[in-house]
């Protein structure tokens, strides 16, 4: 039987009578490296070179070494070359940052790279060969850690051709660039809300906002929940067993899993039998609902909307709390994302975690709302138009990384870069050895 050839969907136009890709081990691109060890004496917390351990890799460095040993060991010891793509060996395995030639010095074993022979696989190129990569053996079990035998052994498909690699590699970082703009953008609505909301809402001890609607005046006043609302929950006994969540029905299940950007992800949410639905009304859900975990992931508030024809409940850990027409549900909904209610579940906890949020906290608990029912309605509206565009640029990013899932797919004959067949079982015995080390 002949081998069938390793070519792409999607191929650019002058590479499209090229020849095949073909399959290397990282082993036969390049060696495993990383840096000479540092010892926990030898760093120090305020000062000096950043040092990257594994936890803070990616991200702000808390420990710092000085300028001497920094220069002694780059140039005695093996260390990144600019473009060099390092990778988290422990931890969430496979996180990938390139190194830009800033000062920085990185935990040895912890993170390494590949010295990979550019001439064979360019590293733009290499790193999207990284991103496809599924980190786990060839059984699908999990990597605990990332060996010097385990990388070595893994296969990537690559076309012979480096203007191929190029192509690709600059194709798919532009598509990252407009999905880091975009995120960006996202980050930058977000903030806004944070400020905008810093200012419609009177801050602690305060009466009255910074920001305020020019039609509207006085004091805001505080009032209970408890006095404005009804609060219910499923009861103890009418738990749910795992196996009463069904993937099909016509009766939604709400799990606090299912809250996404403070609203319900229908798409995702689980469903019940109708016995289960009516067994309590008290927590079959309307429009205008707000739901607050209050297990789990404590204090995760989501406002319920686009019921339309949807018929749901609640399962354990959630409290449904049901607005009086007096005041607007939305205003009080975006009263729970602001700091006064981050604030009080501080106080609640004492600094430590909250284990379980009890009804009786609420007794505590006093919102401060404006007495006008039209202003309580204007900050509302004000604040969820802003909402929409939030869901709305973050609904364009995902697309964007779909669009990027789709064009890697047709651009590599294959997205898994897996452990060789002849090899299958990881050596967890050798670990990554120092260069000059």
């Amino acid at each position: 039987m002949s081998k069938k050839k390793l070519i792409p969907e999607l191929r650019f136009p002058e590479f499209a009578n090229s020849a095949a890709w073909e399959v290397k081990t990282l082993g036969e691109v390049g060696e495993v490296l990383m840096c000479k060890r540092i010892f926990a004496e030898e760093t120090n917390p305020n000062e000096g070179i950043p040092f990257f351990k594994i936890g803070t890799f990616g991200r702000v460095p808390d420990a710092f070494i000085s300028l001497e040993k920094y220069n002694e060991f780059k140039s005695k010891y093996s260390f990144p070359n600019i473009g060099d793509i390092l990778i988290s060996a422990s931890g969430t395995i496979g996180r990938l940052v390139i190194y830009d030639g800033s000062p920085a010095y990185f935990q040895d074993s912890n993170i390494v790279w590949l010295g990979n022979n550019e001439a064979i696989v360019s590293n733009n190129f290499l790193f999207y060969c990284y991103s496809n990569l599924k980190w786990q053996t060839s059984d699908g079990g999990i990597i605990s850690r990332l060996y010097n035998s385990d990388l070595k052994r893994m296969k990537i498909r690559i076309p012979k051709d480096k203007e191929e690699q190029q192509r690709i590699a600059s194709c798919l970082s532009s598509l990252d660039e407009v999905i880091t703009a975009h995120s960006q953008k996202l980050e930058l609505l977000k903030n806004h809300k944070k400020g905008l909301m810093q200012n419609l809402f009177p801050q602690e001890n305060e009466k009255v906002p910074k920001l305020r609607f020019k039609e509207f005046e006085g004091e805001w006043e505080e009032k209970n929940i408890l006095d404005m609302a009804t609060m219910k929950a499923r009861i103890g006994w009418q738990n749910l067993r795992k196996e009463e969540h069904l993937d099909e029905g016509k009766y939604y299940l709400v799990t606090g899993t299912d809250f996404k950007n403070n609203k319900i992800d229908w798409d995702k949410a689980k469903f019940v039998e109708y016995e289960r639905y009516i067994q309590d009304e008290n927590i079959i859900l309307k429009n205008g609902d707000i739901l607050i975990t209050k297990d789990g992931s404590i204090g995760k508030v989501a406002f319920v909307e686009n019921l339309n024809e949807k018929e749901a409940t609640l399962n354990n850990g959630i409290f449904r709390i049901r607005i009086e027409d007096l005041y607007d549900s939305e205003f009080i909904f975006h009263s729970f994302l602001s700091s006064r209610f981050t604030s009080f579940l501080n106080k609640l906890s004492g600094g430590s975690s909250i284990v379980h949020l009890y009804q009786k906290d609420f007794e505590k608990y006093k919102l401060i709302i404006p007495k006008s029912l039209n202003e309580q309605q204007k900050i509302a509206s004000c604040l969820s138009a802003l909402d929409e565009l939030i869901t709305a640029q973050a609904e364009k990013i995902e697309q964007l990384k779909l669009h990027k899932k789709g064009l890697m797919q047709g651009l590599f004959p294959s997205l898994s870069l897996s452990y060789d067949n002849d090899n299958n079982d990881i050596n967890n015995d050798q670990t990554t050895k120092q260069k000059n080390g």
